[in-house]
């Protein structure tokens, strides 16, 4: 029967249904209400078939609880579950029609202990992310060329001596400065959050490493408290978290800069290797060389083309060029010049000339003269003057002066 044949729950009573219509309606609304839990209990009647799935059945003390398991999901299961183990599931109810029984389809299965544990671990996580500890944008760079490394970890184990041998191999120009913490069990989450406080109060530590080698979900849930996530938070300085095997993860992970799968990994993020940083060197080096022979050899061709050149080999024919080119523009100026002075000259004497024609001394060489009264004043009538008047006559070469006796007028 389909999903859209399941009618609503309301319009069911007084109504005929068959088998299949009725544990539809079932288990619709059982994987609808039950769609994510987690069941504790005991498991009893475990069978591996051979298509990969597991069948077996949850119990306690009042009830039991047919489930299955199916072979994608249990390839991740890192224990062996046996008969009358107490585990707890993940998972959601559903029904299986042919059987007309509901069962628990599980997608994760831990030991009781670890099912709590990890109920533990998604509330912490859930409550630190929805703080914005786990934000993207907190995230710090790492540096690219560490001068000094801090670590903190156990002293013992060979966690932190592939860390040394691999960050001593791949770049010995850095320091490493050890903070030796517990890394599982009672305070070891305190020491692991003190250590890193501790590092920051340093102006010396360019990155951290906090981490452990693998173990169970109890052995590295020091790296689950909330004491070591806000630790990682509030550090200034770059954390790189390298906690157990790469199916591993913790809520240092989330809270660190950066994660690494493994401490060996995190060795290699955290420095670069120094003989790749010396086969670029000499790759840059090489390139540089031919990069600077090139514009050498470049300028030398055209050196060499400026000196082939005739200007060049010939410089007295440009001066020479010039010094007659500059000969050519004063003779021209001269001549300019002669030619303007002339032309002045010219006009001057006709303007002389003209001048001289009006001027009142030439007429009276003519034999004209120019007669003024006593007062200065020029006679140019007869009627300016009366007999007995002194008259002053201007001649060519001199001037007379004379009474008038006689006076005659013409008629107009």
């Amino acid at each position: 029967m389909q999903h859209s044949d399941i009618m609503p729950l309301d319009s069911l009573a007084n109504q005929t249904f068959s088998v299949s219509q009725i544990t539809g309606q079932i288990k619709k609304s059982l994987e609808e209400g039950f769609s994510s839990l987690w069941i504790k209990g005991e498991i009893s009647n475990l069978t591996k078939h051979g298509s990969g799935h597991w069948y077996f059945s949850l119990k306690d003390s009042g009830a039991q609880l047919g489930a299955v398991m199916f072979r994608r999901q249990n390839q991740q299961v890192r224990f062996d579950p046996t008969h009358g183990m107490e585990v707890t599931a993940h998972g959601r109810i559903s029904v299986y029609p042919p059987q007309g029984r509901y069962q628990l389809i599980v997608d994760q299965l831990l030991p009781a202990g670890q099912g709590d544990l990890h109920l533990a671990f998604e509330a912490l996580k859930e409550k630190l992310s929805g703080e914005g500890l786990f934000a993207p944008d907190l995230k710090k760079k790492l540096p690219q060329y560490p001068s000094k490394i801090g670590i903190v970890t156990s002293l013992t184990g060979a966690a932190i001596q592939d860390m040394i041998n691999i960050l001593t191999r791949r770049f010995p120009q850095t320091d490493l400065l050890l903070l030796p913490v517990k890394v599982q069990g009672e305070g070891a989450a305190e020491e692991i959050a003190q250590a890193i406080d501790v590092l920051n109060d340093r102006n010396d530590v360019q990155v951290l490493i906090i981490g452990r080698g693998g173990g169970s979900l109890e052995d590295l849930w020091a790296f689950n408290e909330e004491v070591v996530a806000r630790a990682i938070s509030r550090s200034t300085i770059p954390i790189v978290s390298a906690v157990g095997h790469e199916t591993d993860i913790t809520i240092s992970d989330f809270a660190a800069d950066l994660r690494a799968p493994t401490p060996s990994a995190a060795a290699e993020l955290v420095v670069p290797e120094r003989q790749e940083l010396i086969l670029q060197l000499q790759n840059t080096a090489g390139r540089l060389q031919k990069d600077i022979l090139f514009k050498v050899q470049k300028h030398e061709d055209r050196l060499k083309a400026i000196t082939r050149s005739y200007a060049l080999r010939r410089p007295e024919l440009i001066m020479n060029e010039l010094s007659q080119h500059l000969d050519m523009l004063g003779d021209r100026a001269a001549r300019s010049t002669k030619e303007k002075a002339n032309a002045l000259g010219t006009a001057l004497e006709n303007l002389s000339h003209r001048v001289e024609a009006l001027n009142p001394l030439a007429i009276l060489k003519r034999g004209y003269s120019v007669v003024s009264n006593s007062k200065g004043q020029v006679v140019r009538t007869a009627e300016q003057v009366k007999i007995g008047d002194r008259l002053n006559i201007r001649l060519s070469d001199g001037e007379l002066e004379t009474d008038v006796q006689n006076l005659k007028t013409k008629k107009k």
